[in-house]
């Protein structure tokens, strides 16, 4: 039987290896930072800033806000994906505004990372984003 070098595994190990570790787990292809959260001047409104990160070929799934979203892209490219409405190119300089309540999503549609800063000015107590089926 042929020898293995000593930093060479079988194909098969390495997949074994990979999918039981979960330290070896890919990350998640979007993540939220929240960077600042505050009451505004509307009662019962607060402002919540965030820094989205979505990895290259991930996404943010569907989604509402019980208030506006409203966003600047720092870094990358994208497609903002907004029901009833057709799919929109964003790239680093673009700014966008959701309505409240209107479904979306968002993928990464460049090489890079997707930067975006997020300001949600919500409904105060109620989650910030609600998952759409």
């Amino acid at each position: 039987m042929p020898r293995l070098a000593a930093n060479r595994l079988p194909a098969a190990w390495l997949l074994a290896l990979l999918a039981a570790s979960p330290a070896l787990a890919r990350e998640p292809a979007a993540v939220r930072t929240e960077l600042a959260r505050a009451d505004v001047s509307t009662p019962g409104r607060e402002a919540i800033v965030t820094r989205l990160e979505i990895a290259p070929g991930g996404g943010a799934p569907r989604h509402s806000h019980p208030g506006e979203e409203i966003s600047y892209v720092l870094e990358g490219e994208g497609e903002l994906l907004i029901d009833g409405e057709p799919a929109r190119r964003v790239r680093a300089g673009d700014a966008f505004i959701v309505p409240a309540g209107k479904v979306h999503a968002a993928k990464n549609t460049g090489n890079g990372f997707l930067r975006v800063v997020v300001t949600h000015v919500v409904e105060k107590g109620k989650p910030v984003a609600i998952p759409a089926p």
